[in-house]
């Protein structure tokens, strides 16, 4: 029978108990880190989302060959935004926000130095309330941008009298009450990630 000195058996005791204490102090790390990087993912997969509920119905008339004014506005719910453009031979025409946008763009890219500087249709619609409506709106930013650099002189030339204008700013003032905005949870199909994801995921054998 193999016999262990005294002091051989107390280093022992004592190298298990070191080891076990490790142990705790790192899975008690881990589960920290993991609560902590499970808080952190939980606001990187968030974020805010503004959304309107009321929307622009412009009405532009045709008065000169290629040149438009807007003659007048109205608030509707923002899914029934549209612009109604009236030409010169008398027909009609409904542009939606997505139509409108298009028009805006076209004319950003092939004639940026005269944005704001001719009484096209596209001018009608980018400073006009459905411009306001379409900077608003997700992704649209570069809109405000035109927008702002106008300081409100474009604005006011674009609609037909005055008295246009100074209705237009009421529906500006309800489509901008309508703001509304909410928080949303972008995580990934999977679930949790972190310590506690990981060890939901391996548990059940």
């Amino acid at each position: 029978m193999t016999q262990l000195r005294k002091g051989s058996f107390i280093k022992r005791a004592k190298d298990i108990s070191i080891g076990g204490a490790l142990a705790l102090a790192m899975l008690s790390s881990g589960m920290m880190t993991g609560c902590s990087s499970s808080e952190e993912d939980e606001s990187a997969y968030s974020y805010e989302e503004t959304a309107y509920t009321k929307g622009v119905r412009s009405h532009i008339k045709e008065v000169k060959p290629g040149e438009f004014k807007i003659t007048d506005e109205e608030s509707v719910d923002a899914d029934k935004s549209l612009a109604i453009v009236t030409y010169l031979d008398g027909h009609t025409d409904s542009l939606s926000t997505e139509s409108a946008k298009a028009l805006i763009d076209k004319d950003i890219q092939n004639n940026n130095a005269y944005v704001g500087h001719h009484s096209g249709l596209s001018s009608m619609l980018l400073y006009g309330g459905m411009g306001y409506f379409l900077g608003r709106s997700m992704n649209n930013g570069y809109i405000n941008n035109y927008r702002s650099q106008d300081n409100g002189n474009v604005a006011r030339s674009v609609y037909s009298n005055p008295a246009t204008y100074n209705k237009s700013q009421s529906v500006v003032q309800q489509v901008n009450a309508s703001r509304t905005t909410r928080t949303v949870n972008s995580r990934p199909a999977g679930g949790r990630s972190g310590f506690f994801g990981r060890s939901a995921g391996r548990s059940g054998g």
